[in-house]
């Protein structure tokens, strides 16, 4: 038998769980897209991605991974959000579900009384290192999702990585808040280098206002909050930088 040094053993050992950390880390590229639909055509357009475009998307190696409108819709919009291997595959993926006689056909029917869409949004991004594993989960129908955005000032996000990487994340589970995902921007996407983007899960809005009340007085997170702005030299955070928004899955997300 091979004996090998303990110190060795302990380098060899750490190798091996970052190679192992490497290959699970999520490589895909995520597209977060935003439509406006044109006065009264939200349920049209609605129906047209549970009639046609998600199945088509599937067709053409497009991942649907989450479907939803917010709970209070002033504007009219439906986020989603798909999944491909690399740019370069979504780029060769899109391109042949828009030539798609299908897609064409349900285009323009869905449209024969007036177009469906007043503007589209969008931006690539990646799981953070620290992001969990994106689940297709079937939970409560009263569950509300909230997607945030956090702006930080130049040079601060990987601060506030760190923060949310070695308390935030914890600190939501301990009170009840659900983690769905982390991302980033891609580098050539607006926010790029700025940007964290992220989305929790509730049981309910009463049961959002509590367990967030409840994290923002924990000691814990006082104490985690105060320590990431000293190491960080600063606000984390532009002013007015944090955004949320709480939304409803629609019936046929593959995430509810």
């Amino acid at each position: 038998m091979i004996k090998m040094p303990l110190s060795s053993l302990f380098f060899f050992l750490v190798t091996v769980v970052s190679l192992a950390s490497l290959q699970a880390h999520d490589t895909r590229v995520y597209e977060l897209r935003t439509y406006y639909a044109n006065e009264g055509k939200l349920d049209d357009l609605v129906a047209r991605f549970r009639d046609h475009t998600t199945a088509l998307f599937a067709k053409h190696g497009i991942e649907n991974v989450g479907y939803w409108v917010p709970k209070d819709n002033p504007d009219n919009k439906l986020i989603y959000i798909i999944a491909f291997p690399s740019r370069l595959d979504q780029e060769s993926m899109w391109k042949s579900f828009q030539v798609d006689p299908d897609w064409k056909a349900a285009a323009k029917a869905s449209s024969k009384n007036g177009r469906l869409i007043k503007k589209i949004e969008a931006v690539f991004m990646q799981t953070t290192e620290y992001s969990m594993p994106i689940k297709k989960i079937q939970a409560s129908p009263e569950r509300l999702f909230e997607l945030r955005t956090y702006i930080c000032n130049e040079g601060m996000r990987r601060h506030l990585d760190a923060r949310f990487r070695d308390h935030t994340i914890g600190l939501f589970d301990k009170h009840g808040i659900e983690n769905i995902a982390y991302f980033h921007p891609m580098p050539d996407q607006e926010g790029g280098t700025n940007t964290l983007i992220y989305i929790v899960a509730h049981e309910s809005e009463e049961g959002r206002e509590e367990a967030f009340g409840n994290q923002r007085e924990d000691e814990d997170w006082k104490s985690a909050a105060a320590a990431s702005v000293e190491r960080a030299g600063g606000r984390m955070v532009i002013q007015g930088g944090v955004t949320g928004e709480l939304f409803v899955p629609t019936d046929f997300s593959a995430m509810k």
